[in-house]
């Protein structure tokens, strides 16, 4: 593909102190709109959704989807060979988008993946429908997790068992967390990905599996899976730590994968070591799809090299996305749709596009050029202007 004329591609963006810099645009990296080679890494993006911007609601207590333009987003995602993780936090799940809702993007995610034989899909199941200050015991905690099972099997999905901000409130002891949890995995139809969700994601889960030290939660979590592999098919973790990763990969019992969550370190942990590698499920993913699936397709061609040269710069501009506070990053991800024309807007579920600073955009937009990420740098320049607009600075 021959390159873009990028000469006008420049613009003034806001750096530290008030001031302004001139930027101008690398060219963009061509990278395949569909998959051309089956990947040795099971690999799901975590996917974001696209609110409506036009609905009559009140932002920051209703939720309205734009449910073709989400679910075209999916489509994109399959084209390319990646997997689906859908209804998690990346699409704002227990954020600003309830469970009746989520029920309803599982159910239209369930029913678009038919055209993609072979797609990889599992759906998140948490209890978001009991409020935490509500949950008056574990029996609560578990009625609402069959709840959700219920729905989503009856549907014919698969399961991501979310972690439980209603048991993280009202559990005691590890014994509370291995209760709930073998209740659960008795009783589901398919083995299901267990979510391990730091706290760094979701304060509301500081403590989970009944340690706020890692090490010692990480001893649970492993003992609840290892000891229920046949209904386990991997472990996510997201503690943005590799080491506490690759410790506890390397501890689970044969057969039960390791899902990366890893926003910070997923090339390393993907690649892997002489003693294994982590499969993926992650919300950069859904920012970086055209890279990460031909990273992982030079992975598969058993070209290392590719991977990481493809991969590499990806990494200063996920890091920039799940800065702290880590929760925002749905912000970033959601921005880095809107540059490149994967949505009309840059408004979101709750309001959340507010959730970072113009600072924080104008860098993302640095590091998604340098990335190779901008795939018009034109329509890119132009929609970080009318940000830039709408926040009266240019």
């Amino acid at each position: 593909m021959n390159e873009i004329d990028i000469a006008s591609a420049r613009i003034r963006l806001p750096v530290a102190g008030g001031k302004f810099a001139e930027y101008r645009l690398s060219q963009p990296r061509h990278f395949p709109t569909r998959s051309v080679l089956p990947f040795n890494r099971i690999a799901y993006a975590a996917a974001h959704v696209v609110s409506d911007p036009l609905a009559a609601m009140n932002p920051w207590q209703d939720c309205a989807i734009d449910w073709a333009a989400t679910i075209d987003y999916r489509c994109r995602l399959w084209q390319l060979g990646l997997g689906v993780a859908e209804a998690m936090d990346t699409a704002q799940r227990g954020m600003g988008m309830d469970w009746p809702t989520s029920l309803e993007l599982i159910r239209r995610s369930i029913d678009a993946a038919q055209d993609f034989p072979g797609a990889l899909l599992a759906s998140g199941a948490g209890t978001d429908q009991l409020p935490p200050a509500d949950a008056r015991s574990l029996d609560d905690v578990i009625r609402a997790y069959e709840e959700q099972l219920a729905a989503i099997e009856k549907l014919g999905g698969r399961i991501v068992l979310m972690a439980s901000r209603a048991l993280a409130r009202i559990a005691t002891s590890p014994d509370d967390y291995h209760r709930v949890y073998e209740r659960i995995l008795s009783q589901v139809s398919q083995p299901v990905i267990i979510h391990w969700l730091g706290e760094m994601f979701d304060p509301a889960l500081a403590g989970y599996w009944g340690f706020a030290d890692h090490g010692q939660a990480m001893n649970v979590c492993l003992d609840i899976c290892n000891r229920h592999a046949a209904k386990v098919d991997g472990v996510k973790v997201s503690l943005l730590d590799k080491d506490k990763e690759i410790a506890m990969r390397r501890r689970l019992a044969s057969g039960v994968r390791m899902y990366t969550g890893d926003d910070f370190n997923y090339a390393q942990l993907i690649a892997g070591d002489e003693a294994g590698y982590s499969d993926a499920l992650l919300g950069i993913f859904d920012a970086i799809a055209p890279a990460a699936a031909a990273a992982l397709t030079a992975l598969a061609a058993g070209e290392r090299g590719a991977f990481d040269e493809i991969l590499a710069p990806t990494v200063a501009l996920s890091r920039h996305i799940f800065t702290a506070p880590t929760r925002f990053y749905k912000t970033g991800v959601v921005f880095m749709a809107y540059l490149n024309g994967r949505q009309s807007h840059f408004t979101m579920v709750g309001a959340e596009q507010g959730a970072r600073s113009l600072l924080h955009l104008s860098e993302l937009f640095r590091l998604a050029d340098q990335a190779g990420l901008l795939c018009d740098p034109d329509l890119a320049c132009s929609r970080m202007r009318a940000v830039l607009a709408v926040h009266g600075v240019i």
